[in-house]
């Protein structure tokens, strides 16, 4: 692959990065990272479907920086999960990044609130994956006629709350199955606090799914270094880090 211009780090003429929809963090000829926001769809599914609700897609035009066609999302995050999110800037690129996504060759690391206590500081899930019911759409649960689904997990720091005891995570999912970081928590025996599906957290009034899309590493350029962004994470986890010994200094 041709070596692409050089990241362009101005806005197109006239675009002030305030008036942007989403948070920029990093954009180049081929694609672009934003922060989605937690509760932001990325997709007009069949919930946002039947309420007049904003979705990522709405906004992507405001996202072209001058090409003729709108950037197109490489991969989904849940609804509720906040962080890096891939945009394709054009088909050549989308191919590029969706032939990478499929063979696993882009690394993502997740930052993930849990209430319990892993007993290990660091380690393997494996748990095959499958859907619960067809009534239940995209709810996961472990099936041993599932699909394989493997998520690697380590403890960055350990805390208690008004909820017990918590543990802050980084994890990196080797496969990419819908919900899998989400079911593969609860199935070990501590889910991520506020996940109101597979967590008995309330749907009102709860502290929000404490997941987030922390990091990820594209190796777009072959000749140049893995592209490498990071997103801040979201104010609604900042206390439960906080607990858990995050310094954000």
């Amino acid at each position: 692959m041709a070596a692409p211009d050089r990241p362009e780090n101005s806005l197109f003429p006239g675009q002030d990065e305030a008036e942007l929809p989403v948070p920029l963090l990093y954009r180049d000829a081929m694609m672009l990272v934003i922060d989605k926001p937690a509760g932001l769809p990325s997709h007009r599914g069949p919930q946002a479907k039947r309420r007049v609700i904003p979705v990522l897609t709405d906004h992507l035009d405001a996202l072209r920086f001058g090409l003729p066609r709108k950037p197109e999302a490489a991969h989904r995050l849940d609804k509720d999960t906040s962080g890096c999110l891939v945009l394709g800037r054009h088909p050549r690129a989308m191919a590029e990044l969706n032939q990478m996504f499929r063979d696993g060759r882009i690394d993502k690391t997740y930052w993930a609130i849990v209430q319990g206590s892993p007993a290990e500081d660091e380690g393997l899930i494996d748990l095959p994956l499958g859907k619960r019911s067809p009534e239940r759409g995209w709810w996961m649960k472990v099936d041993p006629a599932g699909l394989p689904s493997q998520t690697r997990y380590r403890v960055l720091g350990r805390g208690e709350s008004e909820h017990g005891p918590l543990a802050w995570l980084a994890m990196q999912p080797l496969t990419g199955r819908t919900h899998q970081l989400r079911v593969h928590c609860q199935a070990s025996g501590w889910p991520m606090l506020g996940d109101e599906i597979y967590g008995g957290a309330p749907r009102e009034g709860g502290p929000g799914l404490q997941l987030h899309a922390r990091a990820i590493t594209i190796p777009l350029y072959r000749k140049r270094d893995p592209i490498t962004v990071e997103a801040p994470p979201p104010p609604h986890m900042l206390a439960a880090l906080g607990a858990c010994g995050w310094n954000r200094v």
